[in-house]
């Protein structure tokens, strides 16, 4: 990403924070516009591009009213699988490509010992995303701009692990899943660190259609546990693999999307960036 289209990003990331905090105003195309300091048409044409779509109807999207609706909606259980094909194929849910391949006792007790985890840095429509894989599928997933942080993150989660820098085919697969045209994806691997508790949890977040959201109360209860919000909260907030495992879906019972390990204002991209897709 080069200086002008970092520029850019930030732009757009600025107005998007913007919408979410003053939804309830209707902010026009000019207020926006206004804020991150380009003329309306530049505005819009720049906001289209990066999110898809045009900044009214985003507005609409992450709207609290529109949130509530679509947890209204959702009668279905979250392991529905019958889902549309929509326009352009992009109703195929990435989700059904995705098989979570979990470490052994031994492997999660051993922090990474005897383990060569490849890593790469790839840009995506939510900023640089580091993506590491073992030799079984991918274990990480990662929104950071800093290389520096999202290395040491990755290492204090596999303290005893070996780390080389280059592509492999896995973090391509998972890489893909960025592309608008789902129709082709391949199945991607995930082999991850957890607790059997939060496999369980994570496995239910993959269950939850693109363009639809639900509740950490849902999630609960769809796992068996109607109790353990807080403890499915916790899991979801431990969640290593951003976007594929959609954390992003399950916002409070309230309609407010809450908080994102990688930013509220990524988080409310991304669900504005799925619901466009899904509701054409």
């Amino acid at each position: 990403m080069n200086e002008q289209q970092q520029l850019n990003y930030h732009r757009i990331a600025e107005a998007i924070q913007y919408i979410h905090t003053h939804f309830r105003e209707q902010p026009t195309l000019e207020e926006l516009a206004s804020k991150v300091h380009i003329s309306p048409f530049h505005f819009q044409r720049l906001f289209h591009e990066w999110v898809g779509t045009t900044p009214k109807k985003f507005l609409q999207y992450i709207s609290i009213e529109h949130a509530k609706k679509l947890l209204k909606a959702q009668q279905a259980s979250l392991f529905e699988t019958a889902f549309e094909t929509g326009l352009s194929g992009t109703g195929r849910l990435h989700d059904l490509f995705v098989k979570i391949e979990g470490m052994s006792p031994a492997e999660y007790k051993n922090e990474g010992q005897n383990l060569l985890i490849n890593y790469r840095f790839a840009e995506s429509p939510f900023g640089k995303v580091l993506v590491a894989s073992s030799p079984r599928g991918v274990c990480e997933m990662a929104f950071e701009e800093d290389e520096t942080k999202a290395r040491q993150n990755l290492q204090q989660k596999f303290p005893r692990a070996s780390f080389q820098q280059q592509s492999d085919d896995f973090q391509q697969k998972a890489l893909s899943i960025f592309e608008q045209d789902w129709q082709a994806l391949p199945q991607i691997k995930l082999h991850l660190k957890g607790t059997a508790f939060q496999l369980k949890v994570w496995e239910a977040l993959l269950k939850i259609p693109m363009g639809r959201l639900s509740t950490y109360g849902a999630v609960a209860r769809e796992i068996g546990q109607a109790q353990a919000s807080r403890a499915v909260g916790t899991a979801i907030g431990h969640n290593p693999v951003a976007f594929l495992i959609p954390c992003h879906r399950v916002i409070q019972a309230t309609g407010h999307f809450g908080g994102y390990m990688w930013g509220e204002t990524r988080k409310t991209a991304i669900i504005g960036w799925e619901m466009v897709r899904t509701n054409p």
